[in-house]
């Protein structure tokens, strides 16, 4: 198994110091196989989509457009 050294933020680290019931290593590499299974996911349904990058643009636009109407 490979090591590899992460940084957090200093109060972060606290925190994590007083919950030592935690394995905190088990908690990231958890997070990084969840992560991974997402993007493998994402890749997976863009490869058989058949919208442009400029499609998605257009109705990202358009959701933006329609909550900025909902919350005025």
């Amino acid at each position: 198994m490979v090591n590899i050294t992460l940084s957090v933020p200093e109060n972060l680290y606290r925190k994590m110091q007083s919950h030592t019931e935690f394995k905190w290593s088990d908690i990231a590499r958890q997070a990084f196989e969840s992560k991974i299974e997402e993007g493998e996911l994402f890749k997976s349904l863009l490869k058989r989509s058949k919208l442009t990058e400029e499609d998605a643009e257009h109705i990202g636009h358009k959701i933006k457009a329609e909550i900025r109407k909902r919350f005025k």
